[in-house]
């Protein structure tokens, strides 16, 4: 067996990003006049610090940046018109106040964007679109009808020799052509209403023109009281159901890792759910002579995936609960699950109750902490695996009032998986929940112990009029790899605990019986 004193700490101490999203204050102003200064160089640099004063004290609400370890990479600022006052045929300088937000008005029906900027060393990690998620957000919660915006449109000069500007537009529209901002306006959810001349005169590239872009708010008139970071009441969550087979390196499990989380990222999915020891394939790379050896041998490889896993949950803008890894720790061998916000901040979860076949034939210790965490859709659980046969962590869990309940599993009979799937089933029924549980398939006939998996990812819910009859919101074909994508309601929940024909939450009887955790805090 090699020495196990070499192997490293799965941890990440200061991980590359760790995005915030917030307000802007006074203090951001150097931060955000070199951005400004970098981005418009060619169009007269940052605003002076007397119009960024301006615009925080007029809509402070409306002006937004997101922080990375303290520094501001790229802000969005924003004022509410009336736009009767002003219509389609109008200047930046004019509906803008001359970047002093003048013409806010708090009574005002249209979120109006004044800028939008990402600092070029974070292009490719989706601020820009956090940034427009977040204003999005903003516009509903304030009741808003819609966002409107003038687009500059900076490659339009490459080509007006022999396109008019409607062309060209229809040209990026079509994706015959690539225009920065407003493929990226279009890809975000805008359409282009007409074509403004004149907007910005100083714009040489855009020649002067503009796009004006809408974004309509399907919500007008909901009653939500936050106006961004607030309650969610929906969630759309990504399961993988991961097929086993040999892998050369750890690149190519990443790569296949990379290819489910950019197609769950794709379909706007919060979060994206690993099976429990998706990288036992790597396994067969070293020869071992024991599966003791095999194992510690696959827990070298847990700080490189975890790593690029937590990247790759920045890179794609989607949470990713990375299934499960072994690690070392203090020379002991556990079973982790790891939470890797799209934020940059990584949680993690320990696999309480190692099986019998884990603690004979591995080593294998179990953790000795359970907590919910809080993530930008909702608050969830993590349990892996055996550790959802056991009803008193769901119920400690749901006192901690989470809304999922994610679950790696990883089992090789039927019989196994459906222990999995019962008890995942029950705790739905029981705390009021979400479930999701996802697992793999497929054979590993070189990998001792581990040569054979059924599985069927699925999720489910609470048994009641509100939700499918069958209380499984949706499932997979077994034993067959792909994904699963689900939209939950969280509103279902509230009515449930409230109204449902049974309330398992509230007719409980704390004044007899109560489970409580003397474990870890």
């Amino acid at each position: 067996m090699q020495d196990r004193e070499t192997h490293p700490v799965t941890t990440i101490d200061d991980p590359e990003h760790i995005f915030e999203l917030r307000y802007l204050t006074l203090q951001d102003y150097p931060d955000v006049k070199e951005l400004m200064d970098l981005v418009y160089a060619q169009v007269g640099g940052a605003w002076p610090l007397k119009n960024y004063q301006a615009q925080l004290s007029t809509f402070p609400e409306g002006q937004l940046c997101i922080e990375d370890k303290g520094k501001v990479i790229g802000a969005a600022f924003s004022v509410i018109v009336d736009y009767d006052k002003f219509g389609d045929k109008h200047t930046y300088d004019e509906i803008t106040g001359d970047a002093y937000l003048t013409t806010h008005d708090p009574n005002g029906d249209v979120l109006y964007g004044v800028d939008v900027f990402v600092s070029p060393d974070y292009r490719g990690l989706r601020v820009g679109r956090r940034l427009y998620e977040a204003r999005k957000e903003l516009c509903k919660n304030l009741n808003l009808k819609s966002i409107m915006a003038g687009g500059r449109i900076p490659n339009y000069s490459r080509h007006a020799s022999d396109m008019t500007p409607y062309e060209y537009i229809e040209a990026v529209k079509s994706k015959d052509l690539f225009d920065p901002i407003l493929t990226f306006q279009i890809s975000n959810g805008f359409e282009v209403k007409q074509i403004m001349q004149a907007y910005l005169p100083e714009d040489e590239a855009s020649m002067g023109y503009a796009t004006l872009l809408q974004w309509h708010n399907m919500y007008y008139n909901a009653d939500s009281p936050k106006l961004f970071g607030g309650h969610r009441n929906t969630a759309r969550i990504g399961c993988v159901q991961w097929q086993m087979r040999y892998f050369n390196d750890v690149q190519e499990l990443l790569q296949q890792a990379e290819y489910f989380i950019d197609a769950l990222s794709d379909y706007q999915c919060d979060v994206a759910l690993f099976p429990e020891f998706f990288n036992a394939p790597l396994m067969g790379v070293k020869p071992a002579e024991t599966s003791i050896d095999a194992i510690w041998n696959l827990a070298t490889y847990s700080e490189q995936i975890l790593t690029e896993m937590s990247r790759l949950a920045v890179s794609y803008n989607i949470n990713v609960i990375v299934g499960s890894m072994p690690v070392i720790e203090d020379d002991e061998l556990y079973n982790i699950s790891y939470l890797c916000h799209r934020d940059g901040q990584i949680d993690s979860q320990y696999k309480l109750h190692p099986t019998p076949h884990e603690k004979k034939d591995w080593i294998m210790q179990g953790g000795n902490k359970l907590q919910a965490f809080n993530t930008d859709f909702g608050k969830i659980g993590i349990l892996i695996c055996y550790d959802v046969e056991f009803p008193e962590l769901g119920r400690i869990l749901a006192e901690q009032e989470i809304q999922v309940l994610f679950v790696p599993f990883w089992t090789d009979t039927k019989n196994g998986y459906l222990r999995v799937r019962r008890c995942a089933q029950a705790r739905a029924i029981e705390n009021e929940c979400y479930v999701a549980i996802a697992g793999s398939v497929g054979n590993l006939p070189k990998v001792d112990n581990v040569d054979i998996q059924y599985g069927q990812t699925a999720v489910f819910s609470p048994s009641d009029f509100s939700f499918p009859h069958d209380a499984i919101v949706s499932e997979t074909t077994p034993n067959t790899e792909m994904t699963l994508i689900v939209d939950l309601d969280f509103d279902k929940l509230t009515q449930l605990q409230n109204e449902g024909s049974v309330r398992n939450y509230l007719d409980r009887r704390r004044d007899l019986y109560r489970v409580d955790w003397i474990g870890e805090k």
